[in-house]
């Protein structure tokens, strides 16, 4: 029997405030972007045309004439690309003017004929793409809004007085601190390491002579001037063949390219980091900052709407005030109390006022059978729609007779994959476990044993560890023994579990039990002694009462078949077994043959992998 939501005295609703209902709520699900705008689909055009393009973009060699040194310009560009790349995701806007200026600073380095050459067409086309996802992102956003604010009417509210002095962005300016300080440091010593260059060559001699060898895989040069032989590093060793002329400077035994002067790489790879790091956090904080403060302008639209804080990731999420149960969760955030002092509360402080109750619910969520948090009736102050900031009041329990304000510290975001448009199963399935009556009316009654088997996600997850797998025979391979061996020879039998049994994963279920294919066998378990079935991170357990759980895994990528707007296969699986466990009736009522168990691969794999890495040393 469910729980009653936990009720907010009338005094703290106020006068018209209407209820956020169901059908207001769907019309606000619907407008969520088309499935062309994800955001991943902008990330991953972006990332293979940037690939694309710093690989097929001729780099001009190092010469005396123009020596290479640090390009504080190009990495300025880069830092830009970065945060674009992230703000794909994060800040829609920002992203587009950030795209925008690394296709201008593109062909003022180039010209704009640089646009012929195919990869950089195809970046200039990736970021045209990922501009239209966010215009239309940005849109959607705006008729949320509309909706949110159609919905309110003319109810408008001032915000809480807790509310007024909440702050947002303290940690997240403080971080940007540490690494924006971390990137200074790394400015100072690279600028540091060109000041001692230019110092050194002031009083050094500067001569002029033939290369004689080259060592590319240590990248040195042997360079005969004046009758002597010197050997000098080079990041470039296919720029300089025998018989090039260089320009040398050499201070007592150290010699060193006049078109190298120095490295500073790692040095710029920090200042990258942190700047990108930095800038990132430093723009999250401001964004949230005046977010709140747009919050505290003017009077709001309030709605009246059910909350509850979600149990595994601490997200309070938000449903229809006619939705007494929790069925259908509209739109989710983070969010923290606003005490009266104005102080932006800690995010691991539990807000409680006696020590031993909050070291019991400590205990409690560590050990995961505390009560699962109520659902409870709410005012919500300030149209919500994706990317914005809100408050609301509520009761935390019935115990307790006080309000509490709680402000948003995350943007709003829907409770859907931004690009499923449809269905309210996609919508409405907060938890991953359905009711077994809804499986079982699913299910038919059959005489057949039942077979559940690697699907396409599980197979792909298989494929692309399966190259991984060969990569790293044959990297590790390349150059003879060597250390990486050992990573190998860590590495390797888990790679040929995951993928076997990724690729060929199967589950047979007849009158008495389960034939569990993995990768090196099939095992038994029969009905009497199972005690459970679980989707737990992308694999399927089998609880037994004799000993430990029976685990395929993996059996997919849960996580990405959910941004794909899909309910994950190996979930499904999960949930209909359990069905048949909690159900005799829709058991089968045969028992299953031999050739419907599978076979295990794993052997196989071996096998071929030790012919893949004797092919591989026999080539190299």
């Amino acid at each position: 029997m469910s729980r009653r939501p936990v009720p907010l005295p009338a005094e703290h609703i106020p006068p018209g405030t209407p209820e956020w209902r169901t059908a207001d709520v769907l019309r606000w699900l619907d407008a969520v972007p088309s499935p062309w705008a994800h955001p991943l689909f902008a990330l991953l055009a972006l990332a293979v045309s940037v690939a694309w393009e710093v690989t097929a973009a001729p780099v001009p060699a190092c010469t005396s004439a123009e020596p290479c040194g640090s390009d504080w310009t190009g990495l300025a560009v880069a830092v830009v690309l970065v945060l674009s790349l992230y703000w794909v995701w994060r800040q829609p806007r920002l992203a587009i003017g950030g795209l925008a200026v690394t296709v201008v600073a593109l062909a003022v380095e180039d010209g704009v004929t640089v646009f012929a050459r195919p990869s950089a067409l195809a970046y200039l086309l990736a970021t045209g793409f990922a501009v239209a996802g966010l215009g239309h992102r940005l849109a959607v956003a705006g008729r949320q809004r509309a909706l949110a604010l159609e919905a309110a009417g003319s109810a408008v509210q001032p915000l809480p007085d807790a509310a007024r002095t909440f702050r947002r962005g303290r940690m997240s300016f403080v971080l940007a601190a540490l690494f924006l300080t971390v990137a200074g440091f790394g400015v100072h010593q690279a600028l540091g390491i060109a000041d001692a260059y230019e110092k050194r060559a002031v009083s050094a001699s500067h001569l002029s002579g033939e290369v004689t060898a080259v060592d590319e895989d240590d990248g040195l040069l042997t360079v005969t001037a004046e009758g002597r032989t010197y050997r000098t590093e080079t990041a470039f060793p296919e720029d300089f063949p025998v018989d090039t002329r260089v320009d040398l400077v050499v201070d007592g035994d150290q010699a060193v390219l006049v078109a190298e002067p120095y490295d500073a790489f790692g040095w710029e790879v920090l200042v990258l980091a942190g700047s990108v790091t930095g800038l990132a956090f430093l723009v999250n904080g401001v964004v949230g900052r005046l977010g709140a403060r747009r919050l505290r302008r003017g009077p709001l639209p309030v709605l009246h709407v059910m909350v509850r804080e979600g149990e595994e990731d601490g997200r309070t999420w938000v449903f229809a005030a006619d939705d007494t149960e929790g069925r259908r969760p509209v739109l989710w955030f983070h969010s923290q109390y606003a005490d009266d002092d104005g102080a932006e509360e800690a995010e691991d402080d539990l807000g409680t006022d006696d020590g031993d109750f909050g070291l019991d619910k400590v205990a409690q969520v560590l050990r995961g059978d505390g009560p699962a948090p109520p659902l409870r009736e709410a005012v919500l102050y300030g149209a919500p729609y994706t990317g914005a900031e809100v408050a609301f009041v509520a009761r935390d329990d019935e115990d307790d007779p006080e309000v509490a304000v709680e402000c948003s510290v995350t943007s709003v975001k829907p409770a859907v994959p931004l690009w499923n448009t449809g269905g309210q199963q996609a919508r409405g399935r907060k938890h991953p476990r359905r009711p077994v009556e809804e499986i079982a009316a699913g299910l038919t009654p059959s005489a057949e044993p039942r077979v559940w088997r690697a699907h396409g996600f599980s197979r792909g997850l298989g494929a692309g560890l399966l190259v991984v797998q060969g990569g790293g025979v044959w990297a590790a391979l390349e150059d003879g023994p060597s250390w990486h061996w050992l990573m190998l020879a860590v590495a390797l039998p888990w790679l040929v579990t995951s993928v076997a049994t990724a690729t060929t994963w199967r589950i047979t279920a007849d009158r008495d039990g389960l034939w569990v294919l993995t990768a090196w066998r099939v095992r038994r378990v029969p009905w009497d002694v199972m005690l459970s079935v679980t989707h737990r991170e992308d694999g399927i357990d089998i609880g037994r009462a004799e000993d430990d759980a029976v685990r395929v895994s993996p059996t997919g990528w849960a996580w990405l078949e959910r941004r794909l707007g899909r309910e994950p296969g190996a979930e499904r699986v999960a949930d209909e077994l359990r069905a048949l466990l909690l159900r005799p009736d829709l058991r089968p009522a045969d028992e299953a043959l031999s050739d419907r168990q599978g076979m295990p691969v794993g052997p196989l794999l071996v096998a071929l992998t030790v012919l893949w890495g004797a092919t591989a040393l026999l080539l190299l």
